[in-house]
């Protein structure tokens, strides 16, 4: 692997090579086995109660809580000091994926219990609170939930009421405030609870349910994940230890959006794990369906989506362990022991926010297209609740508006980007106006197509063009203000995900190539045209908002011109690649990556 390690966004205005990614393809064998094991409790302990679970029985989720922590998949994140594994990214992915195809209520549950239930614990906890708390959470014997949102304050955090008080004696804080839509609060133990000190320093407090003053409201009543727990946390005149301040008063918000970071990044994983579940779901059905005197499979149409879902998938898979190899690089170079040391690790996560961000939007937006697209594969009996497609479309739709909505985090990716390149850590402005004198210089690249995935190589140096052009063209007309010209920071933002995404699948699939038999080579340079189809189409159309957005008359005109050449893309043979991906996926009855 390439000692390179590149710095948050900079894939943008530089060529990655196969060498700088982490692919699935080389999970060790200790990850393998981890993934085994998760795969067989979600199937064999989380599956045959799924019913149960559904009906909101959480006395069984908490049951298999216990089991989780018996096998050690709640410890992934947890520090070995006390008493957890302390393993890398991409394991803490994996089990999230492998964990996703049990059900997307418990799924749900488990998701918050070790991300955001668990790691403000390890990242911004003292000892003496870890020595408390933390082997509690990750054995199972405790249930961790995260409580930031509040009834008036979801996207914007900072703007939270809840209050904490000193109290007289000085020993406790007296937290006042109602929490809104928390995950796992109906049978949480501790809570992470975000409170202003005063009435202004936005902090964080570990709250155990039974501390005085604290209750919950009735659970919700969802659309979807109706068997994972949400209710409101109520705190009136809560008596909270002073102990028990998490990180530094005033400091909050460093918790709050750092642990965001990785809950966006799990989110990716887990939902990128439904949809490759999803796919085996749409297949069988579409294999054991009959119209017309022949199965449904055979029909082009429903090869045409089969298709298309596995490679956007690819690219989701491809995406989130790129990302996850990414982390455990720049995580690898912090010296352990160090006094500081989670300090220095959340600003090595930090340093890939806006990537985790695409993570969060790339993979919940597939898994909605493919869980659409598998209930239309089963006709009028998706519709029918007894048919895992029809829950999977419904508990779908919570993860576009989960840890931040798609909007927010669509706006947060060329934002974070942009404030990389004003404090000088990317050099983006200047790639930027080398890609807007591009316009008015002629192309002669030649493509050889003796090489595989020549074009699609070709096409994303194009993509990242075509965004440096619109980003130029935007800073230069609103310079500062750009940060409030909402519509062309979510233009951006769809041409960087897709570039992303699109990169992902393309150095995966170069990596493994030499490796692969014969079959398995069509397969790649199958997968990777499709979707370098979609993203092609996907990156064009908003890149042409955004310039229609930015600009007008003659320099519209020719950025648009630009736009057209910059997105050519040579798909001859799509069809056959398609049905190549769909014949095979319908051969196995599953996601065939």
């Amino acid at each position: 692997m390439s000692e390179r390690i590149l710095k948050g966004g900079e894939y943008l205005i530089t060529e990655v090579t196969k060498e700088e990614i982490f692919t699935p393809e080389e999970f060790t064998d200790e990850q393998k086995q981890i993934g085994d094991t998760t795969e067989q409790f979600a199937s064999k302990e989380v599956a045959p109660v799924k019913e149960d679970i559904e009906e909101k029985k959480f006395d069984i989720v908490v049951e298999l809580f216990k089991k989780a922590g018996e096998l050690g998949l709640l410890m992934v994140d947890a520090p070995e000091k006390f008493g957890g594994l302390e393993l890398d990214k991409a394991t803490s992915m994996l089990v999230a994926e492998k964990l996703a195809p049990a059900g997307g209520s418990f799924a749900t549950a488990f998701s918050a219990h070790t991300g955001i239930g668990t790691l403000p614990l390890v990242y911004y906890g003292t000892d003496e609170q870890n020595e408390k708390y933390l082997e509690k959470i990750i054995t199972g014997e405790w249930v961790g939930a995260y409580a930031l949102t509040e009834p008036g304050s979801g996207s914007d955090a900072l703007g939270a009421k809840a209050t904490a008080k000193l109290s007289e004696d000085g020993k406790y804080y007296i937290l006042n405030g109602t929490k809104q839509f928390i995950t796992n609060a109906g049978f949480a133990n501790l809570f992470t609870v975000f409170a202003k000190i005063d009435g202004e320093h936005f902090t964080g407090f570990l709250v155990e349910k039974d501390f005085d003053g604290v209750s919950i409201g009735p659970e919700e009543n969802k659309m979807g994940i109706k068997g994972s727990s949400t209710t409101q946390l109520i705190l009136e005149d809560a008596k909270v230890p002073v102990g028990n301040l998490l990180g530094e008063k005033g400091k909050g918000h460093k918790i709050a959006f750092n642990v965001l970071n990785v809950g966006r990044f799990k989110l990716g994983a887990a939902v990128m794990g439904a949809s490759k579940s999803l796919i085996g779901v749409g297949a069988k059905y579409a294999n054991e369906r009959k119209q017309f005197g022949k199965t449904i499979g055979s029909f082009g149409a429903i090869k045409e989506k089969l298709a298309n879902l596995t490679a956007e998938t690819y690219a989701s898979e491809s995406l989130i362990y790129r990302l996850a190899g990414l982390l455990d690089r720049k995580i690898e170079t912090i010296e352990k022991g160090i006094d500081d040391y989670y300090v220095q690790y959340q600003k090595a996560i930090e340093e890939y926010a806006p990537e985790c961000a695409i993570a969060k939007v790339f993979c919940s937006d597939v898994l909605s297209r493919v869980a659409d697209e598998v209930v239309q594969i089963h006709g009028g009996y998706g519709f029918i609740a007894e048919y895992e497609a029809e829950r999977a479309y419904r508990d779908e739709r919570i993860n576009r508006l989960f840890e931040g909505t798609n909007e927010i985090n669509r706006m947060l990716i060329p934002g974070m980007i942009l404030r990389k390149s004003m404090k000088g850590e990317l050099p983006l402005q200047a790639e930027a106006m080398k890609a807007f004198e591009s316009l008015m210089s002629p192309s002669f690249e030649e493509i050889d197509d003796t090489l595989p995935f020549a074009k699609e190589k070709v096409l994303v140096k194009n993509l990242k063009t075509v965004f440096l052009i619109l980003s130029a063209a935007a800073a230069q007309k609103f310079m500062d203000k750009l940060v409030d010209e909402q519509e062309i920071l979510i233009a951006a933002a769809d041409i960087a995900i897709n570039i992303f995404a699109l990169e992902s699948a393309l150095l995966r699939a170069e990596k493994s190539y030499d490796s692969a038999s014969d079959k398995k080579k069509e397969l790649l340079k199958a997968v990777v045209q499709s979707y370098a189809v979609t993203a092609t189409e996907d990156a064009g159309k908003a890149a042409r908002r955004g310039a229609v957005y930015v600009e007008e008359g003659d320099t519209l005109a020719m950025i648009l011109s630009g736009i057209r050449r910059f997105t050519k893309f040579d798909a001859t043979g799509l069809l056959v690649s398609k049905r190549l991906l769909a014949d095979a996926t319908l051969e196995s009855n599953k996601y065939i990556f």
